[in-house]
């Protein structure tokens, strides 16, 4: 995987974020267009295509979630667009009860508001814990590398995409 070995490291799902940003750095400074100025064309285009690379490289792994989607899709997962009809099983009931909530302010009605604050603050707190789950399936995976965990992984990554959406939606309302 390139964006790996553009930075020097082993595929692995679980990155120190201080050793990754000196890597990073490291390695910018290594291909920065000063250093190539006076050289051919040719090794200047490739010092920039290379350091192009190194950015996406950094600003894809230096994030948890972007760094699963990244290694999953170079594992085979399809990492796609969360659809609104793909409703997690266990939200089902709370995205009903949200909707019934979202409409009653649409129309007007105000006291619906205190229902969507404690939504609100519902799914940033099932945000957190999809996070302390990835964070645990990337321990468990990078331990022993096992296909079923990515699985597991990809299911997280898919509920907490539609748990964000839901926030930033109730974001929305409130902020109205």
């Amino acid at each position: 995987m390139d964006f790996y070995r553009v930075l020097g490291l082993g595929p692995k799902l679980q990155l120190n974020s201080v050793e990754l940003q000196q890597l990073f750095y490291g390695r910018s400074r290594e291909l920065h267009p000063d250093r190539f100025a006076r050289a051919e064309p040719s090794v200047r285009a490739a010092a920039l295509e290379e350091s192009s690379l190194l950015n996406d490289a950094y600003r894809t792994l230096k994030d948890p979630v972007s760094r699963a989607e990244y290694f999953l899709k170079h594992r085979g997962f399809d990492i796609g667009e969360q659809g609104t009809k793909d409703v997690p099983p266990e939200l089902l009931e709370e995205v009903f009860e949200l909707n019934m909530a979202l409409e009653e302010l649409k129309s007007g009605d105000e006291s619906a508001r205190p229902q969507l604050a404690t939504a609100r603050d519902h799914f940033a707190a099932l945000l957190a814990q999809s996070d302390d789950e990835l964070t645990n399936l990337f321990a468990a995976h990078d331990a022993s590398p096992a296909e079923a965990v990515l699985r597991q992984i990809r299911g997280v990554l898919n509920r907490r995409r539609y748990i964000l959406n839901l926030l930033r939606d109730v974001n929305g309302y409130l902020s109205n």
